[in-house]
């Protein structure tokens, strides 16, 4: 049976079947359904990363909340950072102290980030506010007032020299005061062998008391640290630097601690360490025959003028330490020895000893060589041929 649907103008329109009409329905809700397929899942996928991004967003900001996030507090509180402490303690003292909210969280930032070795010993200035990577920038930069600093006090070395680094550095507040300390000696008196110089008849021909004593190292030192401090510091690690087998060397030798130090001292300052135990070997010889040493760096300290062409003037000052006008040792170091000076003082080269040098002289200034000699006649002709490079060498430093 077929039923009439009109037009718009009124006028009889096509014709629809049932059958048309429900068939055109089914393909119709077929087309709606295809795409329903579709979409469905995308609409549930997006909302299960919404649901599923707000719980973790809401985890992360509870987490973050209890332990990641500065506590807030804006009040500044003074941190002290110790020398030697660990990183765990640090990060505990910075919890106590309602900086951080977790000492494990910090703890573990500062490991990944490959801080938890640097941490610089200090006073700091922080705050509640600060997040972790400012506290750790901020105590890994050193940039707070720090507790301790390095000093360092290079072998040759004179006392003076130490206190004009001291003083340029903002270690020492009065140089001279610092100088007077150590030229009396007194304040050091219970260290024994400051007490055997101060004991010694010819204790006031000595320069400084303290020269050749102050072991050459590089130390820690408390910002806040006295002259006194310093010096004791440099003085405990003497004992160190000669231990109880090198006193025993020297009585072996028919020497004490302070022959040995001040022959080290000469050592040092004229010869490389290759060549350290053939000028021992040298100044051995010459004091068993009761030669001078006629050392040139003895000269140097008395004038501080580090002339290699000495002239008259220099070879006639008179001064217990001129080795060109008195026999012997000096009356004590001129410099601050190293390690290796004072091994060889105790240990001359034993073919040198046994072949008898007495000589030696500096061949090219640039080069720190040496020549050494058995005889004068042999010694004056190496002077002959080196003297002029010792000229030319003043000439441009203007000595």
């Amino acid at each position: 049976m077929k039923r009439l649907r009109a037009s718009s103008d009124g006028q009889p329109g096509r014709a629809y079947t049932y059958r048309s009409i429900r068939d055109e329905r089914r393909y119709g809700l077929y087309w709606y359904s295809g795409v329903w397929r579709v979409l469905r899942p995308v609409l549930v996928g997006i909302t299960a990363l919404i649901i599923v991004g707000g719980l973790l967003s809401s985890a992360w900001r509870k987490v973050s909340e209890t332990f990641i996030d500065p506590p807030g507090d804006t009040q500044v509180v003074d941190f002290s950072v110790v020398s030697g402490q660990s990183l765990n303690r640090v990060a505990h003292n910075l919890e106590n102290q309602g900086l951080v909210r977790s000492a494990t969280v910090f703890k573990y930032y500062c490991d990944f980030a490959g801080l938890g070795q640097k941490l610089q010993p200090g006073d700091y200035r922080l705050s509640g506010d600060m997040t972790m990577a400012q506290i750790a920038d901020r105590l890994t930069t050193g940039d707070g007032n720090p507790l301790v600093r390095n000093i360092t006090l290079i072998p040759g070395w004179t006392v003076e020299d130490f206190a004009a680094r001291l003083s340029d550095d903002g270690v020492i507040a009065d140089r001279n005061a610092f100088l007077d300390k150590c030229r009396t000696g007194g304040a050091f008196s219970d260290y024994y062998y400051i007490a055997d110089i101060l004991a010694q008849k010819n204790r006031s021909q000595r320069k400084y008391i303290l020269e050749g004593y102050l072991a050459a190292d590089t130390y820690e030192i408390y910002t806040n640290a006295s002259d006194e401090d310093i010096l004791r510091k440099l003085l405990s690690q003497t004992e160190r630097a000669f231990p109880a087998d090198d006193q025993d060397r020297a009585e072996e030798l028919g020497c004490t601690m302070d022959q040995i130090l001040t022959l080290a001292s000469l050592i040092e300052k004229e010869a490389k360490t290759a060549d350290m135990a053939k000028v021992s070997a040298v100044f051995h010889n010459r004091l068993v025959k009761g030669m001078r040493l006629e050392s040139d760096v003895t000269i140097h300290y008395i004038t501080g003028v580090q002339r290699m062409d000495l002239q008259g003037d220099d070879l006639a000052v008179d001064s217990p330490y001129n080795t060109y006008r008195y026999a012997g040792l000096p009356p004590g170091p001129i410099c601050s020895p190293s390690r290796d000076a004072i091994r060889a003082a105790l240990y001359p080269d034993e073919t040198f000893l046994a072949e008898g040098y007495l000589y030696f002289c500096a061949k090219d200034p640039a080069s720190g060589e040496l020549y050494f000699s058995k005889s004068l006649e042999e010694h004056e002709q190496a002077v002959a041929i080196y003297a002029p490079l010792w000229r030319k060498w003043d000439e441009e430093r203007g000595l």
